[in-house]
């Protein structure tokens, strides 16, 4: 039986653009955390919406909450020994500063891609309703989008595949001291 040397897991918060890789990095992170034996959980901005956040629509308020609701839960996870990784455009610096002051082990990964490559990916078709008129607050485009000042990782999607940036984040994560707590 493996002990681990601390309970406390800790948050990678993945933020960028709406099509710039966060959830398909973070499904490679999870594959890393699983070889490794570190217990983990995804927390998808698109699937906490369905049901933690079904209430709430895309004023900057309701983004608000939706982030803190994200956090919230990320913090009790991660106080539980859980290695968390959320995929949350969180568009406003101020939310993911709330995030960092909650969650003691904290590590922000700016996913930048560029708006012209997120609108040529479009893997929900998202830019084109908004570009048509259909979605009227989409970030990026209608609505602000404020980068990162001083994130532990900078990943840039259009210069690595996704494996390549989940293996950066892994390599952060053991400069930092968060993989070996889970080392037995």
């Amino acid at each position: 039986m493996k002990h681990r040397k601390s309970n406390n897991g800790f948050v990678v918060w993945m933020t960028g653009l709406p099509g710039s890789g966060k959830t398909t990095i973070a499904d490679e992170l999870t594959q890393f955390y699983e070889e490794l034996d570190i217990p983990t959980q995804t927390m998808d901005g698109d699937e906490i919406r369905l049901g933690l956040s079904a209430d709430l629509g895309f004023s900057k308020e309701d983004r608000q909450e939706h982030a803190r609701r994200v956090a919230f839960v990320s913090k009790l996870l991660a106080r539980n020994g859980v290695a968390v990784t959320v995929a949350l455009i969180s568009p406003y610096r101020a939310f993911r500063e709330h995030a960092r002051k909650e969650i003691p082990d904290f590590i922000e990964v700016f996913v930048k891609t560029p708006l012209d490559v997120c609108i040529e990916r479009d893997p929900k078709g998202l830019y084109k309703k908004a570009l048509k008129g259909e979605i009227t607050d989409l970030t990026g485009l209608q609505d602000p989008y404020e980068e990162p000042l001083n994130p532990e990782l900078v990943i840039d999607t259009t210069r690595m595949t996704p494996n390549d940036a989940a293996g950066i984040i892994i390599d952060k994560l053991k400069e930092l001291g968060y993989v070996q707590r889970f080392e037995s």
